[in-house]
């Protein structure tokens, strides 16, 4: 059972997303609020998998909400689920700890699929939201735009743009003709040279010095 929180200020879509989510075998939403406020208040109270988080919200933003959650669960899987696509918005939502990034127009069964992905150590993302960021920052590249100071090999800088594109462990394995324990090596060895410990992590400091 994967237990689902959400926090998302519009009364119908909040409804809307709990009651698909309940009436989903396997899912259970086990929290609604409709501020980070009350959310924050709750975490420590409630057994939570997933958090599916607005960005725009009265008070605290979802992207500080993101940050203050993280601080207090560092293992909670946040999916933003907006309507913002803007390149610097999901980046700044990715570095504030986020694992994963939706727009509100998704259709439920990819939502759910992504809800899942999240729980299982994904990063769902569509690849139009990863693109713009990446084409952003590849204009930004600095010095460090050759990889050398963190020493990643270019097979781990294949997985790097595969993450970045939204794709999953065993989507990658396929994509590049190795096994799925092959990527959690590489993934492994991501994050020790990169010294983040999520993969949303990974991408998002790979986008800023420009290694993908």
């Amino acid at each position: 059972m994967i237990n689902v929180a959400i926090v998302e200020d519009n009364k119908t879509i909040r409804e809307g997303l709990a009651a698909l989510i309940t009436g989903t075998p396997g899912y259970d939403c086990v929290g609604s609020f409709p501020d980070c406020e009350k959310f924050l208040n709750n975490i420590s109270k409630t057994n939570i998998d997933v958090v599916l988080m607005d960005i725009g919200l009265p008070g605290i933003s979802g992207i500080e909400g993101v940050k203050k959650a993280r601080k207090i669960n560092p293992a909670l899987n946040i999916l933003m689920l907006t309507i913002y696509e803007e390149s610097n918005v999901v980046f700044e939502a990715l570095c504030a700890g986020a694992c994963g990034y939706l727009v509100k127009k998704t259709p439920p069964s990819r939502l759910l699929e992504a809800i899942k992905d999240i729980y299982e150590g994904g990063s769902p993302m569509s690849s139009n939201i990863a693109r713009q960021i990446i084409s952003v920052f590849h204009q930004k590249k600095n010095v460090n735009g050759n990889g050398i100071e963190y020493e990643l090999t270019t097979r781990e800088k294949e997985v790097l743009n595969h993450l970045a594109d939204g794709y999953n462990y065993q989507e990658i394995a396929d994509k590049i003709f190795i096994s799925v324990d092959t990527v959690r090596h590489h993934i492994r060895n991501i994050y020790k040279k990169l010294h983040v410990h999520s993969q949303s992590e990974a991408v998002a400091k790979a986008i800023r010095k420009g290694l993908i």
